[in-house]
């Protein structure tokens, strides 16, 4: 538990509002586990405040909180599965929010940080976002290909305090997620 700790806080990711414990799937600490009936999203596009703000008003969201995956920038997104479905999270957000198509990086910021990932956490979710993925890469919405990486989740390393909620605290911050039609 003490190496997890330092790590946590070598990489700048302990949050001051949570007490340490054991990681979970998503790194979380096991006092704060995700109601009954709800799921978790790990999503990647491009800087993570940014996604957060439009993530945190999507119907069906439940909570948002911005952290690394595999040294990602990356959403961890509490949803509703009843009134919405993850792959309705996708397509009618995810894939609208950012550029799927271009690799490592997302308007000014650039590097493998800001690359467009999926990260799932079971089977039925990978399932899904390859499906999804794939219709909206035949859909010719984008000029060029879809490079979304879909891979297994890793732990969730929370961001610091400063990061969480950046764009409530700081509404003229920098931001390049806007909807695309």
């Amino acid at each position: 538990m003490r190496i997890w700790l330092v790590l946590l806080l070598f990489l700048g990711c302990a949050r001051e509002d949570r007490a340490p414990g054991p990681p979970t799937l998503s790194g979380k600490p096991m006092l704060d586990p995700v109601p009954a009936g709800l799921e978790v999203a790990l999503l990647a596009g491009g800087c993570f405040w940014g996604m957060e703000e439009i993530l945190r008003d999507v119907p069906g969201v439940v909570d948002t909180e911005v952290g690394y995956v595999k040294r990602a920038e990356a959403v961890r997104v509490v949803f509703d599965p009843a009134k919405l479905s993850y792959e309705q999270l996708l397509e009618r957000w995810y894939f609208r929010m950012h550029d799927p198509t271009t690799k490592n990086r997302q308007g000014n910021d650039v590097g493998e940080q800001y690359r467009s990932a999926i990260f799932y956490t079971s089977d039925a979710q990978r399932e899904t976002a390859e499906r999804v993925k794939a219709r909206v890469d035949a859909s010719g919405k984008w000029k060029a290909p879809v490079v979304t990486e879909i891979t297994a989740a890793s732990a969730f390393a929370i961001a610091d305090a400063h990061h969480q909620d950046y764009l409530q605290r700081k509404p003229d911050g920098y931001t390049c997620h806007f909807l695309r039609d």
